[in-house]
């Protein structure tokens, strides 16, 4: 049987993960009700809180643990990369975990990591187990986010620009003369796929151009979900004639599936991809994409990380019994942005046919 966890906890003493983790380290006011229903709770489950209790031990592990959320994803190497130069030049072994996106794992792999002792983590958040992530503040637990965040915790949080980068993209394309912009977006609900929502809505808004629900096709991040979501812009009887994939994996879906209909980029379709991935420059057409400064991310991640740790030792705060963390909160709503660059090549063209022949078939379908 597996091992109790603090949600088995709260879910069976009828009360917040929260409420839990105040009960283990004695950091905030617990009604005598709540406690005793809490205490009762472990008790019936076995439940050892290692979980949070890490907060009490004194002695440092030298390890931090990265979590992403798709190991098989190409923009993460180079960020796993940028965490582990900074990590290993500051004495700090990396134990990395990958979540697929699915929260359930994230909940099992920050228990791990507490019980593992880490001094510290980084997480690319699945949105999901706010619970969680706000006890572990309330610990003043290090922890810093890293390419998207979680609005209400108050965490560090290293970014890239990623409203900027897609506003630049779409303007980019409506100065081509595209009108008919589709946009294939990650998974809702992540800050990032909102930002990038956010800056295609803002080139529409600030060059007169409609925002057209038609137009926005959900992705989930995936390549065979990019395809289909290109499938069925290509389907609409006034299609685009411009395609913007919000991330790298779904551009190559988009690209697979411009090739399986026949539609030529540049010449019937226009592409733009988020993320500049290596093999960008070997697609023909030459792929136009917003470069992420990924490395420099995974860096300052792990150098804001490794500064809260060490703050965190030389003030004495060790997140034990009376200590609510709120003292390691000066940065802890700090947000670094780090700036995109769009990259021109090839996949966009003069804009000219694709843009002419996507307004001439909006035309027919007028009629």
């Amino acid at each position: 049987m597996a091992a109790a966890t603090m949600k088995d906890v709260a879910e069976r003493a009828g009360v917040s993960t929260t409420t839990v983790s105040h009960v283990i380290n004695q950091t905030r006011f617990v009604s005598e009700e709540n406690r005793s229903k809490v205490q009762e709770a472990m008790k019936a489950l076995g439940y050892q809180p290692n979980a949070i209790a890490k907060s009490l031990r004194q002695k440092s592990t030298n390890t931090i643990g990265l979590m992403i959320s798709d190991i098989a994803n190409p923009f993460f190497t180079s960020l796993i990369r940028g965490v582990e130069d900074v990590a290993n030049a500051a004495g700090f072994n990396l134990i990395l975990c990958n979540t697929d996106e699915k929260p359930e794992k994230e909940y099992t792999y920050l228990d791990v990591l507490q019980q593992k002792q880490v001094d510290g983590v980084i997480v690319a958040p699945t949105g999901e187990n706010l619970d969680y992530f706000e006890a572990l503040v309330d610990n003043g637990f290090p922890m810093v986010f890293i390419d998207r965040r979680l609005e209400g915790i108050a965490c560090p949080a290293v970014l890239a620009d990623n409203e900027n980068g897609s506003y630049e993209a779409v303007s980019h394309l409506i100065g081509l003369g595209h009108r008919r912009i589709g946009i294939v977006v990650g998974l809702l609900g992540v800050t990032s796929t909102t930002e990038r929502l956010r800056g295609y809505q803002k080139a529409l808004a600030e060059h007169g151009l409609p925002f057209d629900k038609e137009l926005v096709l959900p992705g989930k991040s995936k390549v065979e979900s990019g395809r289909e979501a290109a499938l069925q812009l290509l389907a609409l009887t006034a299609r685009p004639s411009a395609i913007f994939a919000t991330n790298n994996q779904m551009t190559i879906g988009v690209m697979h599936a411009l090739h399986e209909q026949g539609v030529r980029c540049p010449d019937d379709m226009a592409v733009v991809g988020f993320d500049d991935f290596e093999w960008a420059s070997a697609f023909r057409p030459l792929l136009t994409t917003v470069a992420q400064p990924v490395y420099d991310m995974g860096r300052v991640a792990a150098e804001t990380l490794i500064e809260r740790i060490r703050n965190k030792g030389e003030t004495g705060d060790k997140g034990g019994a009376g200590v609510t963390g709120k003292a390691d909160r000066a940065g802890a709503k700090q947000v670094i942005t780090l700036g995109c660059t769009l990259v021109v090549r090839e996949s966009c063209g003069a804009g000219g046919a694709a843009a002419a022949t996507a307004e001439s078939i909006a035309d027919a379908g007028e009629k």
